[in-house]
């Protein structure tokens, strides 16, 4: 059931190397504030600093209490403050306002804040501007890679998303580069890069300038990785879009996973309280399912939970010392099983309920009719009916953003019509959102005779022509065309199917979608490791409105065995999804590669909502 991978597929390299980095340094960070302390840590760094320094750990290193960061009076006693928080400036106003209250009661403590995973000059201004940056010393924790699996490293940076493809922002793209640096010195120099999208190039040239000042590290290493793709999350907008049916990707979309675990609530543990998991290749029962499709999964725990029942059944024939051995070498291994088969069945029927609920069938069907182009009229009507019956202010922006991008924009009368219907059934306070998503490129409006102008189709010579880098950003609006429909016959997108879709035998990387729809971003991926080039897709990529690169290095490329030719190392600028993950290991196992994944953040459709309204749920 689990695809077993090809006897000659290549090994993982071991990324328990990188955690160890990461906590070390923030024991070394710690130590410089010698004796008792308590540190103050955001929100959203307990995840990751949980998966790498636990409370014992920092407890070994005299952290007496442990606070949020929080809009309240600190109540702490301690002689010495530590913060550890992301460079955000309200952060600072917060470190600022315990500073100063303590001046004004005449206490002297020591301060030290600790920035992950980099500072910002702008934090450093807020320090001065409240007149604190002489009482605080400030450091940085480095820390941009965690391993959430085997092949999957996260930077847990949900954030990167909006600030660079909404507003702009290009502070993160250090932060990637450093981030590749890292493992290009641990892991050998990659001999081949292929990139598409402006911030993938960005990033990469970065990473490359940083290479050339240290190029004598790495000289003369073996390669253990021999390709590197980055990919910007606004080239492919459809996939993230999608409803997910892979099981991974339905328990992200239903219980979202949290740096790769998850809170199960009563309704699935079948007890009065919740219970955090982890999922990783270490669930042995989630592993064999995490890839398949959905429609698969409650058999293949119906039959595990026969084979368990089996293996405890064979007790009844022991006699004294073959009793001692089960229950000394298998018994706990059966336990431990027992737990995980209930609670992924547990999880199973929660998702189940929720989505009969949702009339899930009708939900997948309306948009495998966007994604083909079919019954336009129809999809748009089942829309308005979401957005009137308010079923979910997060669904109905996605249903309608997934209409825009695969129909290269609404016709203005529907537009107007779907905005006005949105705003009426959820409220006023969402305009903002609309004017967020038309700047993404996620929901916009055909201009009247909106086919490719010839002002545009001029235009969109210049885009791609690299010389023009300045006319690109004025004119990145006004290029900024879906061409969803084209791309997708040029590449193939939807599969012909004769008859039924066999998803348990799946053939293509179409069964993450129930066989309706090859991930464009897995298919370029494909595409240009089949050529090992961009040559023949210079079509496909002016349509994407893309700049697209490829290096080899052939002098690093002599030192790669044909094992780690076989590696690939694909990084999502904005975002990644398990569907996409599912797809390219599928991919991996029929080619006799292993994908190994670096993301800013795992993300699904309704995180991409999020990070655009400006609502906040």
């Amino acid at each position: 059931m689990a695809f077993p991978h090809r006897p000659d597929a290549p090994e993982l390299p071991d990324f328990s190397m990188l955690k160890r980095l990461a906590r070390d340094q923030l024991i070394y960070l710690l130590e410089q504030l010698p004796g008792k302390k308590d540190l103050f840590i955001e929100a959203d760094l307990m995840s990751p600093l949980d998966r790498i320094a636990n409370v014992s750990i920092l407890k070994q290193h005299e952290v007496d209490k442990l606070y949020k960061v929080e809009n309240k009076p600190a109540l702490s006693s301690s002689e010495q403050l530590c913060f550890l928080v992301r460079p955000r400036i309200k952060n600072m106003r917060y470190i600022a306002s315990l500073v100063n209250a303590d001046k004004l009661a005449g206490r002297t403590r020591k301060y030290k804040v600790i920035f992950s995973p980099q500072k910002f000059y702008a934090c450093e201004m807020v320090l001065e501007e409240e007149g604190i940056y002489g009482d605080v010393s400030c450091d940085e924790w480095a820390f941009s890679l965690l391993p959430l699996d085997v092949d999957l490293l996260s930077m847990e940076l949900p954030e990167f998303f909006r600030d660079y493809f909404l507003e702009g922002d290009q502070r993160w793209i250090n932060t990637v580069a450093q981030a590749l640096h890292l493992l290009s010195t641990l892991y050998g120099p990659f001999p081949n890069c292929y990139g598409i999208g402006r911030c993938a190039k960005m990033a990469y040239e970065l990473w490359r300038n940083l290479e050339e000042e240290e190029d004598g590290e790495t000289k003369g290493r073996r390669p253990e990785i021999g390709h590197i793709f980055l990919l910007d999350r606004d080239v492919d907008f459809v996939t993230a879009l999608c409803s997910q049916v892979v099981y991974e990707g339905l328990v992200d979309d239903t219980f979202r996973i949290k740096c790769g675990s998850v809170d199960f609530g009563p309704e699935v543990t079948s007890s009065d309280k919740s219970l955090k998991v982890l999922l990783n290749a270490e669930d042995k029962v989630f592993n064999e399912i995490r890839n398949e499709h959905f429609s698969n999964v409650f058999g293949f725990l119906s039959q595990k939970a026969r084979n368990l029942q089996a293996q405890y059944d064979r007790r009844r024939g022991m006699d004294i010392k073959q009793m001692k051995n089960f229950v000394s070498q298998e018994l706990k291994g059966l336990k431990q099983e027992h737990r995980l088969l209930s609670l992924h069945i547990g999880a199973c029927e929660s998702i189940m309920k929720k989505k009969t609920k949702q009339d899930f069938q009708e939900l997948i069907k309306t948009e495998h009719a966007l994604l083909e182009g079919f019954n336009i009229r129809e999809s748009t009507s089942y829309i308005e009916e979401h957005i009137d019956q308010q079923v979910s202010p997060i669904e109905s922006l996605r249903l309608m953003c997934l209409l825009s991008i695969t129909e290269n924009g609404l016709i203005p009368k529907d537009y107007r019509s779907l905005k006005t219907q949105y705003l009426q059934s959820y409220g006023p306070e969402h305009l903002l959102t609309f004017s967020n998503l038309r700047r993404a490129g996620l929901l916009t409006e055909q201009a009247p005779g909106d086919t490719l102008t010839a002002v545009e189709s001029k235009v969109s010579k210049l885009v791609t022509d690299k010389a023009a880098g300045k006319i690109t950003d004025a004119f990145s609006s006004l290029a900024k065309r879906s061409n969803f429909r084209a791309i997708s016959k040029k590449l193939n997108l939807i599969p012909r199917v004769d008859g039924e879709y066999d998803l348990k035998v799946p053939r293509d990387m179409a069964y993450v979608f129930s066989g309706a729809y090859v991930p464009l971003s897995c298919r370029i991926i494909e595409q240009v490791l089949e050529r090992r080039s961009w040559q023949g897709l210079d079509e496909v990529v002016r349509l994407l409105n893309c700049s697209d690169f490829a290096f080899t290095d052939m002098t690093k490329e002599d030192k790669a065995s044909s094992e780690s030719l076989r590696l690939i190392l694909v990084v999502f600028l904005g975002g990644c999804t398990f569907s996409e993950i599912s797809a390219l290991r599928f991919l991996g196992r029929e080619k006799g590669y292993r994908f190994i994944f670096l993301t800013t953040a795992v993300t699904n459709s309704a995180r991409l909502m999020e990070a655009m309204s400006e609502v906040k749920a």
